[in-house]
């Protein structure tokens, strides 16, 4: 027979794991290492934000955008943004 565990979730404890400071840092440290295995700056900029989502809890994002023509050509033409993923998977 199987017995069955109920677990109730807190919210508000939730919201603050996913918003806290430490997260955030680590967010900024990968994509940093991100932006900098594709090319680096100017070229590449990181950014992390914390934002609301269809949950309402929001959570720390981290993105890397391109910020010049050369980014963007390098992004277009050699996959830059994809191959510097790997950089923020430690």
């Amino acid at each position: 027979m199987s017995k069955q565990t109920r677990i109730s979730l807190n919210s508000d404890g939730i919201r603050q794991l996913l918003q806290s400071a430490p997260l955030q840092a680590d967010m900024e440290r990968r994509t940093r290492a991100i932006a900098a295995a594709a090319g680096g700056e100017p070229d590449f900029e990181a950014r992390v934000e914390v934002k609301g989502g269809s949950s309402r809890l929001g959570r720390v994002m981290g993105y890397v955008a391109t910020a010049t023509m050369e980014g963007r050509r390098a992004a277009a033409t050699d996959n830059a943004l994809i191959r510097a993923l790997d950089a923020g998977r430690g």
